[in-house]
């Protein structure tokens, strides 16, 4: 089956692969965009990797219509499996198709962006972030699961003209009429939201790692006070937990965690590591370096990992990314 792309492929392609590549944006396989044409919507393929969107096929074309009936709970699961046009393709649509097709732009960009990521994993964030982004078409969303929740909890706030969103505890979307244009407000964003990165601590343990792991780059963590009490005190955003798991233990008491954070010693990560793991772990160095002192996070809490982590979708996600 021959599906014939948008004209401005190529440019929204171009403008994929550079969020993806940009790990203050996107880390491994999060984030998704997407470009409609007619009754035709192109959606980023659950577990692939913004940064291949040039050089790999990781778009999937899906029944636009079919997938918003979806979105309006009319129709399917969530999952968008049935709205793929061509039943040869074995790719899977993002998780968060629901939300591309309910949302009435042309063009859309979901990135885990750190600087929304430091205002919105807490209240005084959210707070300094409406007064950066006033007069601009946006809203805020409090933290829902990916999928039809998040959905549900977008479409109960946006209005016909917004084209920013700012979800709790996970990231943001740009909305927009061309690719160009997206490509313009998600700079803007990131311009307005930006904060500066400290100094990390450049202490290196000099004790060995636990055995079958390698001391990560990202060890500063587990020697700053603040930011090890905060990584230990839970998880902040879903990909966290989908990739690293709950939080951040200090020991490995279960055999299967990807990485420790060991108070006054370093961040152990788990030799043959996954690219997607280490990516996230990076992702929550980037995070605490610019969080200010007097921001607390919120943590999402036991029950939304939970919810996470026995999730097939998510389970997909973590098999492709085993491969990489």
């Amino acid at each position: 089956m021959t599906i014939t792309a948008p004209p401005d492929f190529a440019a929204f392609r171009a403008l994929s692969a550079k969020l993806g590549q940009d790990p203050l944006r996107v880390q491994g396989p999060g984030g998704n965009t997407s470009i409609k044409d007619g009754d035709v919507m192109w959606i980023k393929a659950s577990g692939t990797e913004l940064a291949d969107a040039e050089t790999r096929n990781i778009f999937v074309p899906v029944d636009r219509a079919a997938a918003l009936a979806e979105a309006n709970g009319e129709a399917g699961d969530g999952s968008c499996k049935t709205t793929v046009i061509d039943p040869a393709n074995t790719l899977r649509p993002s998780i968060e198709t629901t939300f591309h097709a309910a949302l009435n732009w042309p063009v859309i960009a979901h990135t885990h962006s750190i600087a929304t990521l430091v205002h919105a994993v807490c209240d005084a964030g959210l707070i300094a972030l409406k007064e950066k982004l006033d007069c601009l078409p946006f809203v805020t969303v409090p933290y829902a699961k990916p999928g039809l929740p998040l959905t549900r909890e977008i479409l109960a706030r946006v209005k016909p003209e917004t084209q920013v969103v700012v979800l709790g505890n996970h990231g943001l979307i740009i909305c927009g009429a061309d690719v160009a244009a997206v490509a313009a407000l998600t700079e803007e964003i990131e311009t307005r939201l930006a904060m500066p990165a400290r100094n990390a601590p450049s202490k290196v343990s000099d004790s060995a790692p636990p055995d079958d792991f390698v001391w990560a780059e990202e060890g500063w963590i587990a020697i700053d006070e603040r930011a090890c009490a905060i990584a230990a005190a839970g998880s902040y955003y879903p990909d966290h937990v989908v990739f690293l798991g709950p939080t951040l233990p200090a020991s490995d008491h279960d055999g299967v965690r990807p990485a420790l954070l060991i108070p006054d010693q370093g961040v152990a990560l788990r030799e043959g590591a996954t690219s997607s793991q280490k990516a996230m772990l990076r992702c929550l160095s980037d995070l605490l370096l610019r969080l200010p002192d007097d921001w607390v996070p919120t943590a999402i809490g036991p029950a939304a990992e939970a919810e996470l982590l026995d999730w097939d979708a998510e389970k997909y996600r973590q098999a492709l990314a085993a491969r990489s």
